[in-house]
């Protein structure tokens, strides 16, 4: 094991991986930009460095800075979390040439991966379903509109690389898939540096279900189930739970059983999360993430597993000490993405918190590193925290969703708080009846007013 940890992260998750950390005796050593200087993980770890100014690109993904605060500190290995450098191959492939452990996967898997197309033939290859579209890339027009008859309008433009929903357009007709091609080319260029794009069938009301994976890289992998990402606006999740009120035990355990079967085949090492959309019982491959995902708290409290540990062990070197026999899922667990943003028009809120107070009780957890005179910076993404809920069923769960939300506290900036108690109490939300498109049409007909 390890004896001591840095973590290239900030905010709850930073706090989250700290904790995991110390829970396993692990020294910590927590790196900061100018602006974090009163982050709470800062507060709490043993060692802090400073690593540059406020703007991410001189601080948290400064590389050579991250490298000397190892060197400073003794640091024997590195979490990345999310976002800024999980996902980063060279970064996984420099900490192994400066003998540092990469609390993530094998360098190749982030690198296959984080390439939309060869991850969508990785995943073909590896026998998980995918959505019908081209091979590879396309780079001329007629070849796209020749592709696009042959999967049928709607089709859907997506980037070769990145995520969030940039470089993502939809062509409804022949008459659109021009526009489309230039524009989905030309966002994925300025997000990524890379302008390749490729096509899919566009899915009309799919749902969006993904599956926790942990691997140990020597061909031992688990599913943990899956959860139910289908509020979403803008392609950005805003509220998930497990398990999926659209699938039953039958379903979960096939889905489950073909990626861990992938999963162990592929080597992979950690944790990683196979995405799909969901639409009349059948499930399509849109991407794997390789690294803890931002909800990946509900399948802890429906599992009792905790994810971040088991990060932590596997890079150290263990092998896999769970078996698929010993996960087994019990209740239900919602979570709702406290952002720092006004709940209508979802505009940025940084700014001092007057005033927190966070909900309680029984089944309630709350995922965040502010505290009452804390300055939410606006260099970075606006998370105040996570609010994840757990019952022995989905309306036990909903009605606590509810209490809590009512209890939830954060003066002195918007957040989207209010949406989420306008949500739990939806009939469609409460039935479960949504799909990746619901809330968007619900916010575009008023539904906050």
């Amino acid at each position: 094991m390890f004896d001591k940890i840095l973590i290239a992260n900030r905010g709850e998750i930073a706090l989250r991986i700290l904790r995991a950390a110390k829970e396993l005796g692990i020294q910590t050593v927590a790196v900061h930009s100018t602006a974090d200087k009163d982050a709470m993980h800062v507060k709490l770890a043993d060692e802090s460095v400073c690593i540059g100014p406020p703007a991410a690109r001189d601080s948290y993904l400064n590389i050579p800075a991250l490298l000397a605060a190892c060197e400073i500190t003794g640091a024997e290995a590195i979490h990345p979390g999310y976002g800024f450098l999980s996902e980063n191959a060279r970064f996984a492939e420099i900490l192994a040439e400066h003998n540092i452990a990469f609390i993530g996967p094998k360098a190749e898997h982030i690198r296959i991966m984080g390439d939309k197309i060869e991850a969508k033939r990785t995943a073909k290859r590896l026998g998980i379903p995918c959505v019908p579209g081209s091979e590879g890339g396309v780079t001329d027009d007629d070849e796209a509109m020749k592709i696009a008859k042959e999967i049928g309008f709607p089709v859907l433009v997506k980037a070769a690389s990145g995520g969030g929903g940039r470089g993502m357009k939809v062509a409804r007709t022949a008459d659109d898939l021009s526009v489309a091609l230039s524009t989905a080319r030309t966002e994925a260029k300025a997000a990524f540096g890379d302008d390749a794009v490729y096509l899919e069938k566009y899915l009309e009301k799919p749902r969006h279900i993904e599956i926790q994976v942990l691997g140990d890289g020597r061909g031992n992998a688990i599913h943990l189930g899956e959860r139910d990402c289908s509020l979403q606006r803008r392609h950005q999740k805003v509220l998930e739970e497990s398990p999926s009120p659209a699938l039953n035990a039958q379903q979960r355990e096939e889905i489950g059983e073909i990626v861990a079967n992938a999963m162990r085949e592929l080597k992979y090492s950690g944790a990683g999360t196979v995405e799909f959309l969901y639409e009349d019982g059948k499930f399509y491959f849109i991407e794997m993430n390789t690294r803890i995902q931002v909800e990946h708290p509900v399948t802890e409290m429906i599992t009792g597993i905790d994810l971040v540990v088991e990060q932590i062990k596997i890079a150290a070197g263990s092998p896999l000490t769970i078996t698929q026999k010993d996960v087994n899922f019990s209740g239900h667990a919602i979570e709702c993405r406290v952002n720092a943003e006004h709940p209508a028009t979802f505009r940025p809120s940084p700014g001092k918190i007057a005033y927190y107070h966070p909900p309680g009780g029984l089944g309630v957890r709350v995922d965040s590193a502010v505290y009452q005179g804390y300055t939410i910076p606006s260099n970075y993404d606006s998370l105040v925290g996570k609010l994840i809920v757990h019952g022995r069923n989905r309306t036990e769960a909903l009605m606590r969703l509810r209490r809590s939300l009512d209890e939830f506290i954060v003066d002195g900036i918007d957040t989207t708080i209010p949406l989420f108690r306008t949500l739990v109490r939806n009939t469609d939300v409460q039935n479960g009846d949504y799909d990746i498109h619901w809330l968007e049409k619900f916010l575009a007909t008023g539904g906050l007013d």
